[in-house]
C-alpha cells in the first residue's frame, strides 16, 4: 500500500552543479537553507547580498542596483539609532551611516564581479504581497517596523509578477548569457497575511513562474513548495511555529534538489565531505592526545586528497 503521494522529478535539462560552478542564491529565508547546504558541501556560492528578500520586486531592485553598481540613497534612513534601507533586510542595519553605505557598496561591487562568472542563479520567491512607501511611491523590501500609516499593501497580480520575473531573468542574462536560472516558491507559510491571502499569494507566484520558465531552456522550476505541501504534508515536518519547514523537511527537500541538480558523479564525494565536516566539528575530550592528533592527521590527508582531485573545492 502507498501512504504518500510522490512528486515525479526529472533530471535537470541544464548544466549541473559541481565544484567548478558558481551559484548565486537570492530570495526568501528558504534559499538560506539551500545556500547553507551548498556551503557545507563546499560549493562556490554567493548568498543574499541584501539579506533575505521575499517579494520579486525586491529582487528586481537588487539586480538593478548590481547592474548600476549603486544603491538607492533615497531608500536609506535613520531609525532606532540605526541606519537602514527600505531595499535591504535588517541584518545589514548599522549605527554608522558611513559603515552602512560602505557595506552596501562593497556588496554591490562583489556581486557585479561574481554575477558575470556565475553559472547558476537559485531564486526562491516568498510572497506576492508587497508594501509601498506612500511618500516615495516605491515598493519596499522591508518596512523595518516603521508605522503602518507610511505604507499601503498590495497583492501583485500574475501579469505584474510575470513582467517582473522577465526583467529579473533579462538582467541576469545581461551579466552572463549562459547562466542557468532556477526558480522555486518558498514552502514557508506567510500567515500574517491571512490563510486565504497566503494561498492566493503562492498561486500567483506559481502561475507567474511557470509562464516564464516555459519560454527559455535556461529557465527552470524546482518544486520546493509542492514537495512540502503534497509529499510531506504533515505538521511533524514543521517547526513549532507551524509555519517554517523543520530540519527533517529541509534535509528531505535538499536530497530531492541534489538528485536532479548536482552532478551524480559527486554524490559519493559529498558523503566524504560530510564525514570530514563532522570530524572538523568534533570536540575531543583531550585535544593533545595521540589518538586525536592521528584523527586530525587523517582528516587533513583526506582534505588534501579531495582538493587535489577537485581543485574547485575550498576547505
Amino acid at each position: 500500500m502507498k501512504f504518500q503521494t510522490q512528486i515525479p522529478l526529472h533530471s535537470a535539462e541544464g548544466r549541473l552543479l559541481d565544484f567548478d560552478t558558481q551559484s548565486v542564491l537570492l530570495g526568501s529565508c528558504f534559499t538560506k537553507h539551500l545556500s547553507n547546504k551548498l556551503e557545507y558541501y563546499k560549493f562556490q556560492t554567493l548568498s543574499h547580498p541584501y539579506g533575505i528578500l521575499f517579494h520579486p520586486q525586491a529582487l528586481l531592485t537588487l539586480l538593478k542596483h548590481v547592474h548600476q553598481n549603486h544603491a538607492d540613497e533615497q531608500a536609506i534612513f535613520f531609525s532606532d539609532e540605526q541606519w537602514k534601507s527600505f531595499d535591504t533586510h535588517s541584518c545589514l542595519n548599522h549605527s554608522s551611516k558611513a559603515t552602512f553605505q560602505n557595506q552596501l557598496s562593497l556588496r554591490l561591487n562583489e556581486c557585479n564581479t561574481y554575477f558575470k562568472s556565475a553559472s547558476h542563479f537559485i531564486i526562491t520567491l516568498g510572497t506576492a504581497w508587497c508594501y509601498r512607501h506612500l511618500k516615495t511611491k516605491n515598493h519596499v523590501a522591508n518596512c523595518h517596523k516603521q508605522p503602518s500609516s507610511l505604507f499601503d499593501k498590495k497583492l501583485f497580480g500574475i501579469d505584474e509578477l510575470t513582467d517582473i520575473l522577465y526583467e529579473i531573468t533579462n538582467l541576469i542574462h545581461g551579466f552572463n548569457s549562459k547562466a542557468e536560472v532556477i526558480f522555486t516558491v518558498s514552502p514557508v507559510r506567510h500567515l500574517k497575511d491571512g490563510f486565504i491571502e497566503n494561498s492566493q499569494s503562492k498561486a500567483h507566484l506559481i502561475s507567474a513562474v511557470h509562464r516564464v520558465v516555459q519560454t527559455a531552456p535556461l529557465l527552470h522550476y524546482f518544486p520546493s513548495y509542492e514537495l512540502m505541501m503534497d509529499e510531506l504534508r504533515d505538521y511533524r515536518f514543521y517547526e513549532r511555529d507551524m509555519l517554517h519547514p523543520n530540519a527533517q523537511a529541509i534535509d528531505f527537500i535538499w536530497e530531492k534538489f541534489k538528485s536532479i541538480w548536482i552532478n551524480p558523479k559527486l554524490h559519493t564525494v559529498l558523503k566524504s565531505i560530510s564525514r570530514i565536516q563532522n570530524g572538523l566539528q568534533h570536540k575531543p575530550f583531550n585535544p593533545e592526545s595521540a589518538a586525536h592528533r592521528e584523527f586530525r592527521s587523517s582528516l587533513e590527508a583526506e582534505v588534501k586528497r579531495l582538493t587535489k582531485e577537485y581543485p574547485g573545492l575550498n576547505f
